[in-house]
């Protein structure tokens, strides 16, 4: 992670943002009044899809059931695109 100060950021903004995108980098920005963390929105997109995972009690269930199954050979069945999307 990479550390600023509120000025070192404000000067080098478009490179930040820049460097953030093209690594992945997490960039704190430091000022009097506290800090904040600069991400990838693909990488911020990603965490919340986690965090509402972790949330929902019948998904996660559902995935952890899934990792157990894998981990034990079980390969569930599966279903085609058409089974998948009939409703649609």
């Amino acid at each position: 992670m990479n550390a600023l100060s509120l000025q070192e950021a404000s000067a080098n903004l478009p490179h930040i943002i820049a460097e953030t995108i093209k690594n992945s980098d997490e960039t704190l920005i430091v000022s009097d009044d506290g800090a904040v963390i600069m991400i990838d929105k693909d990488y911020w997109e990603e965490i919340q899809e986690t965090l509402r995972l972790l949330r929902d009690k019948k998904s996660l269930t559902a995935l952890l059931e899934g990792h157990r199954q894998r981990e034990q050979g079980i390969i569930p069945p599966g279903k085609t695109i058409d089974e998948v999307f009939n409703d649609l």
